[in-house]
C-alpha cells in the first residue's frame, strides 16, 4: 500500500509536474477510504470489464472485500441491503462495500452500460459469493 500512496503521489506531482507541457497528468476520478482490504503479505488485484445489456443485471451476491467500479458507458445502478440505492453514470467511480448483499444492473431501457472493476483480494477469494433471496 505504501508503494501505491508514493507511485500516486509521483504521478500526480507538485506544481513543477503541472507547469511541464507534454506531460500527461491523471484526473481524479475518485478517492475514498475504505476498510475491510486484505491484510495478507500477498494480495491478488483483478481488473475485470463488463457490458451490461438494457435492463440486464447481476446476481443477488456479496463481496469479501470492497470492489471499485468505474462506468465508462451508460449508467450504473446498486441496489444494496437496507441501504439506498447508487447510481453512477459514465466517467464516475463508486466502491462497492464488503459483505453488503446487493445486485447492480443497468436502468436503460435503450442504451448499454459498460464498466471496469477493480478488486482487491487475498489468493483465491472468488470475485462474489452468490446469494438466494
Amino acid at each position: 500500500m505504501r508503494f501505491a500512496l508514493v507511485l500516486t503521489a509521483s504521478i500526480l506531482g507538485g506544481p513543477a509536474l503541472a507547469q511541464q507541457p507534454g506531460l500527461a497528468k491523471p484526473n481524479m476520478v475518485l478517492q475514498q477510504i475504505v476498510e475491510g482490504l486484505p491484510k495478507d503479505d500477498k494480495q491478488t488485484v483483478r481488473v475485470l470489464t463488463a457490458t451490461f445489456q438494457p435492463g440486464d443485471k447481476t446476481v443477488y451476491h456479496t463481496h469479501r472485500f470492497p470492489v471499485t467500479v468505474y462506468v465508462v458507458e451508460g449508467t450504473f445502478t446498486l441496489d444494496l441491503k437496507d441501504r439506498p440505492p447508487i447510481t453512477v453514470k459514465a466517467g464516475e467511480a463508486m466502491v462497492e462495500p464488503p459483505n453488503v448483499a446487493m445486485t447492480g444492473h443497468n436502468p436503460s431501457a435503450t442504451e448499454l452500460t459498460k464498466v471496469v472493476i477493480f478488486y482487491v483480494s487475498t489468493a483465491d477469494t472468488p470475485f462474489l459469493d452468490p446469494l438466494h433471496h
